[in-house]
């Protein structure tokens, strides 16, 4: 078969865009990977995955990784890998590695949800349910740096593809597929305990699919396919158990301790703290029902919310109505349960939420995957249309992927601090909500702090480091600021105040050296407070 009869068959067009979309968003994640800074959790995970190391390396004979803060209640395949990757290049920074490793686990995210999408919606489907997921802040934004949300949401991803690939394989799922069902369930349960939902999005389709086959073959054929079905996909268990005990040892040291960690995660585990929501300071087990509702409003990409919420509203009469097999139509519950059953979940059951929504990346696959069956609909109706028509829905299509992708050019690299025009973009959002929560920042900061010592170190103290004031991630400011400096939480003897923009760090009367700004908006600020002691580096009342 030559090339231009490869090029002729029948989406080549659409998975040609793919590729190449997806190719160039590799090369920038390469390009750009050491641009993300440090942030709360850095020093702390990149532990854990030394202590994991060890575990194995000893012959399971070192166990403090079971005892290690609170983190053993995670698994920790991404700490693992990169700890095992900076042992193999030791002349290669860690927290280099763990950011390479972060963009390409989430361009892996990438190539699955497209994978997906042509599955579900075919071959344009499965190019806009990318493209959406491209231009999501909540996955962009965290895969450099969040190595507990970001991996577990590629997870759950290939979860949803494993059991999607069923659902077309119904009722004798292949070997190949149970084995890819095992192997991403593992993935998903041992990166987070949160995995174990999977089995409400499994079950919620497969209960859709027993009650429409009752219709048309009877209760005892119906019964046995699904049971069957049912049956030989849990032959993929015993691989997901083995993929847990090697993300998360703990996790099969005692049988029922997933079960523990549930339980452990379900109560509030720390001292409360307050975040801003709405333009006040609430304690994050005071936060209103409509936290994750509203902060998806207002974080994701117009273009993202509307195509998922149409897809959504879609999928449930095509699953009701349509003229698929039930198995196909089981795909579209799984999918909108994935996307929509954590968040009425949450809202439902009130759980503490923090960190805006962080703990919902998992949901923003399935989120794209519904968006793209939108598109992919819209695109099949526009061909009705006369090619001026067809190329305006296009070019909207273009133009709505174009303005956030713009959006993140200019907040980079602090992309997953986004917010869309119903809030006002960030210049909206910043008396309202938390921006850089993280402390991203911190690392461009320091860098002109650095080349502020170096221009005028004549004139600075002699003999001694220079003590910075830090509000803010600690560690990570300590570690980007290196050993010429000493990092302090006293304000009354410090020659610089290293301040994140958020409402809970101190602002001083003091003369401004370092500036890190995003369209008007404060991120980061350092300020000579040499001769200038301030009572503390935390705001009044925090």
């Amino acid at each position: 078969m030559s090339f231009l009869e490869i090029d002729r068959r029948p989406g080549a067009v659409a998975d040609a865009c793919a590729v190449i979309l997806l190719a160039a968003v590799t090369v920038i994640a390469a390009l750009t990977f050491s641009d993300y800074g440090l942030g709360w959790d850095d020093f702390t995970h990149s532990q854990y995955g030394d202590l994991l190391y060890n575990y194995f390396s000893s012959g399971l004979t070192q166990r403090k990784v079971f005892s290690f803060v609170n983190l053993y209640y995670y698994g920790g395949g991404f700490d693992l890998l990169a700890a095992s990757l900076a042992k193999a290049m030791p002349f290669v920074d860690v927290f280099d590695i763990r950011r390479l490793l972060g963009a390409l686990v989430g361009v892996g995210g990438f190539f699955i949800v497209w994978r997906i999408g042509r599955r579900l919606a075919g071959p344009w489907g499965g190019f806009a349910a990318m493209a959406l997921l491209m231009i999501c802040p909540l996955f962009y934004g965290h895969i450099f740096m969040n190595v507990k949300d970001a991996p577990f949401a590629v997870a759950v991803a290939g979860v949803l593809y494993a059991t999607v690939r069923a659902f077309d394989e119904f009722p004798n799922p292949s070997p190949r597929t149970v084995t890819l069902f095992g192997l991403s369930l593992g993935l998903a349960i041992g990166t987070r305990v949160m995995g174990l939902m999977c089995g409400v999005f499994i079950f919620a389709a497969i209960g859709f699919l027993l009650v429409t086959e009752v219709r048309h073959l009877g209760l005892k054929a119906a019964l046995k396919r699904c049971l069957g079905f049912t049956g030989l996909l849990a032959l993929g268990l015993p691989l997901a158990y083995f993929v847990l005990g090697i993300l998360w040892p703990w996790g099969v040291a005692e049988p029922l301790n997933p079960l523990v960690a549930l339980k452990y995660y379900s109560n509030f585990w720390e001292v409360p703290w307050r975040e801003m929501f709405e333009g006040r300071p609430i304690l994050v087990p005071d936060m209103p029902r409509s936290y994750v509702p509203t902060l998806f409003s207002v974080q994701m990409p117009e273009l993202f919310l509307g195509l998922a919420l149409a897809g959504a509203a879609g999928a449930v009469v095509s699953a009701l109505f349509g003229r698929d097999t039930p198995a196909k139509r089981a795909r579209l519950v799984l999918i909108v349960t994935a996307a929509f059953f954590p968040v009425l979940l949450t809202v439902t059951a009130r759980p503490v939420v923090y960190n805006g929504i962080r703990h919902f990346v998992f949901v923003t696959p399935a989120l794209a995957l519904l968006g793209g069956v939108a598109a992919s609909w819209l695109w099949e109706k526009a061909q009705r249309l006369p090619r001026l028509a067809q190329g305006a829905v296009a070019a909207a299509f273009l133009v709505g992927l174009a303005m956030p992708a713009a959006a993140f050019r200019n907040l980079h690299p602090y992309e997953y601090t986004y917010y869309n025009h119903l809030a006002g973009g960030i210049q909206g959002a910043d008396s309202k909500f938390m921006l850089d929560y993280w402390g991203l920042a911190f690392k461009q900061a320091t860098e002109e702090l650095d080349e502020y010592v170096e221009q005028h170190r004549r004139s600075l103290p002699q003999g001694r480091k220079l003590r910075v004031a830090v509000c803010g991630p600690y560690f990570a400011a300590a570690a980007e600021l290196g050993p010429r400096y000493e990092t302090t939480y006293d304000s009354s003897n410090a020659d610089f105040y290293l301040r994140l923009g958020e409402f809970y760090c101190a602002d001083v009367k003091a003369p401004t050296l370092v500036k890190i700004e995003r369209e008007g908006v404060t991120y980061a600020t350092v300020y000579d407070v040499r001769g200038r002691p301030f009572p503390s580096v935390f705001a009044a009342g925090q």
